[in-house]
């Protein structure tokens, strides 16, 4: 099938499920993402309450595919054959306060992991933008949050265990070296996650600052100072104008230094009140802004742990360039903003520090992501993603393997040095292809 066919079919438009039919049973509807814009291949959803009850499941079944919290935008979570969902396996497992790591269980979100940390008196180094997502999801798919110093979300990751295709139980921790760096960012092809190690610190507060429109001009002179100035900075715009819509800086809490927020910063103005990323809509949602101090997982997030999208109507695209590549790419994509304009939600640009995990999208490089929210319009999207891939690719830009992309293997390969050292990996764990649905033998094998 026709690469961009496929997009079209199978990560856009939400497709049928291919379900028997009994006069006799109702048939369960197959779950939806949720975007809402893919439907699930089966209603055939198994939900094991402990590792023994996953592994005996794993073992008997020929075909199945792990789910997160289903967020991603693409097929990457699906399977025509058999769903397994973690959500009962959401535990805090326990605290290695000498060593100052964490092990979870793979279904428990960050939002629910937070709260648990802190009041042990620990943190993670950064969250994404959203606190609903689970842990073991995130990590297999590269989510980050943003900071030139700080790595995604995999890159807390010291210790990981899942279940490969013959039942087993493998564990993997850093002194295994090259074949754990290959299994953090694991895309579901290796096995059913069951739990990770995560790396902690000492609980932190953190408040946020947010700037309006900071000239184009300013960040091109200023780049690296800019997503520099703060623990991690957020760019939000819409390229339709000269400007920077907003600034979005969070900053640890230091002893003695002053939280209130300047005026000015370069000629970006302050805001004048807390903030949505899409300045018309509410900030109701949002994480408390204007210098405000509280605890680390209430303002690294964007969005309120308390609060529940309840459907995101909407479609996300990402990709990732070097770090030195940024304004280039901003340029790049700024020429196309009259036709990205009418169906775009708005653009969020985020540093991410380098990392050793083979498939991270930071993988050996300190990167900087565009990532758009659209609105869900399936025709102009699928439209837009070739013309701003063409206008990336002298940058080889790495796209966010839970968005939707037509990005090709090839180039692919090309972005990913260590491919088909991944592919052989995982038909170490998974030689026959149990976990290998249509989205991993469409960008990986081929």
């Amino acid at each position: 099938m026709h690469r961009l066919e496929f997009i079209k079919t199978t990560a856009v438009i939400a497709g049928g499920s291919l379900l028997g039919c009994n006069a006799n049973k109702p048939v369960e509807p197959a779950p939806l993402n949720w975007a809402g814009n893919i439907e699930f291949s089966t209603s055939k959803v198994f939900k094991p309450s402990n590792v023994e009850e996953l592994a005996a499941f794993v073992k008997k079944t020929e075909k199945l595919k792990a789910q997160g919290t289903r967020h991603c935008f693409n097929r990457i979570a699906d399977s025509k054959d058999q769903l397994v969902a973690m959500t009962g396996m959401n535990k805090l497992i326990s605290i290695d306060e000498a060593a100052q790591t964490a092990k979870v269980e793979a279904g428990i979100k960050y939002g629910e992991l937070a709260p648990l940390l802190q009041e042990k008196g620990f943190a993670l180094h950064n969250l994404a933008s959203l606190p609903h997502i689970s842990v073991a999801g995130s990590i297999a798919t590269a989510t980050h949050g943003s900071g030139v110093n700080n790595g995604n979300l995999a890159s807390a990751v010291k210790g990981i265990e899942f279940i490969n295709a013959k039942g087993e139980l493998v564990t993997l921790s850093e002194k295994d070296g090259d074949e754990f760096h290959g299994a953090v960012v694991g895309l579901g092809a290796l096995g059913v996650v069951t739990s990770v190690t995560l790396k902690i610190e000492p609980a932190y507060n953190a408040y946020q600052w947010v700037y309006e429109n900071l000239p184009v001009t300013d960040l091109e002179r200023n780049f690296e100072t800019v997503m520099s100035a703060a623990y991690s900075v957020s760019l939000f715009t819409d390229y339709q104008k000269d400007s920077i819509n907003e600034v979005w800086m969070k900053f640890k809490t230091e002893e003695g230094k002053d939280t209130k927020q300047p005026a000015a910063y370069l000629n970006a103005v302050a805001a004048a009140r807390d903030m949505h990323p899409i300045a018309a809509l509410s900030a109701e949602h949002c994480t408390p802004q204007m210098g405000v101090v509280g605890p680390w997982y209430e303002r690294l997030p964007h969005f309120k742990m308390g609060f529940t999208p309840s459907s995101g109507k909407e479609l996300q695209t990402e990709y990732f360039v070097p770090f030195e590549n940024a304004m280039d790419a901003y340029k790049a994509i700024a020429a196309m903003g009259k036709d990205i304009g009418p169906h775009l939600m708005i653009s969020e640009i985020r540093s991410i520090a380098a990392d050793d995990l083979w498939m991270s999208m930071a993988y050996k490089r300190k990167s900087i992501a565009f990532h758009f929210t659209w609105k869900q319009e399936n025709e102009a999207v699928v439209a837009l993603m070739p013309r701003i891939e063409k206008a990336l690719e002298p940058f080889n830009p790495r796209p966010h393997w839970g968005k939707l992309f037509t990005i090709s293997r090839e180039q692919l390969s090309k972005a990913y040095p260590r491919m088909a050292d991944f592919r052989a990996l995982a038909e170490k764990h998974d030689p026959q292809g149990k976990f290998r649905n249509e989205y991993l033998k469409q960008n990986l094998w081929g």
